[in-house]
């Protein structure tokens, strides 16, 4: 099951894209601009959530939040302090636009790379008030259930059984909202192991942050071009060798594994 919204495609064919090209100015570094013509919503340090000049779905409202001051840095590299409180800001504003009361759902997700659907290389994630939809509709628990690689006490990070997209997805199920920042590094463990070690060619991946029944789950999505099978007829392929995968993550990140 789908749910449709209508797409302004006008608007977004007037979108910076970095990533397509690397003579264009990136918008997010040029916080003078950002501050005299921008709406800023929350501030706190070098993280900033401002209001996407390019509202392309109706009935929405499209955030972005801004990561860093620079284009240098990205979340596979953030030393700890970074790491822990982008999440810190992240989690506070999510959490406080689901309380608002002004949207049917929030959701909140991140592109990296240019087959992620994103358009600026600046490292940032994106917050989308939703008035008429609830993701939740399409989730289901299955879809965060895995083969587990690590785990720690109100947090567990395991890679997909049941992915939504297919092939390699790790899920990180944050039960202990004191634990968010041990869910942090496990994202960020993801993301390393991707780029470095599993999608070297393409350098994409997304993160999809969901709230369900109490639990945070984060979802961190290789991504290559497109399988036909899921396109053309909703076949999922699931790789035969998660065992092995696992294995790699563990001895790579884990010396416990070692």
């Amino acid at each position: 099951m789908y749910t449709y919204m209508n797409f302004q495609t006008r608007i977004a064919q007037t979108k910076p894209s970095t990533l397509h090209n690397q003579e264009e100015k990136c918008p997010f570094c040029d916080r003078e601009t950002i501050f005299k013509e921008g709406v800023v919503i929350s501030q706190d340090g070098p993280f900033l959530l401002i209001e996407n000049k390019f509202q392309t779905l109706e009935h929405a409202y499209q955030m972005v939040l801004v990561e860093t001051m620079t284009c240098k840095d990205d979340l596979s590299t953030y030393h700890k302090p970074h790491l822990h409180a982008l999440f810190d800001f992240a989690m506070r504003n999510w959490m406080s636009l689901e309380a608002s009361g002004q949207y049917r759902s929030v959701i909140f997700f991140k592109n990296h790379g240019i087959h992620s659907g994103g358009s600026i290389y600046h490292a940032h994630m994106q917050l989308v008030g939703l008035a008429d939809v609830d993701y939740r509709k399409h989730l289901h628990p299955e879809q965060w259930a895995g083969i587990v690689i690590d785990q720690a006490p109100g947090v567990e990070f395991n890679i997909s059984t049941r992915p939504r997209g297919g092939f390699t997805e790790f899920n990180i199920v944050l039960s202990d909202r004191n634990a968010l920042h041990k869910m942090a590094e496990y994202v960020q463990i993801a993301v390393h192991f991707l780029l470095n070690h599993m999608n070297r060619r393409y350098q994409s991946y997304n993160i999809f942050f969901y709230e369900y029944e109490g639990d945070i789950i984060a979802k961190i999505v290789l991504r290559a071009p497109g399988s036909p099978y899921l396109m053309g007829y909703s076949i999922i392929q699931v790789p035969n060798n998660l065992d092995e995968t696992v294995r790699r993550v563990q001895s790579l990140y884990f010396s416990d594994a070692k």
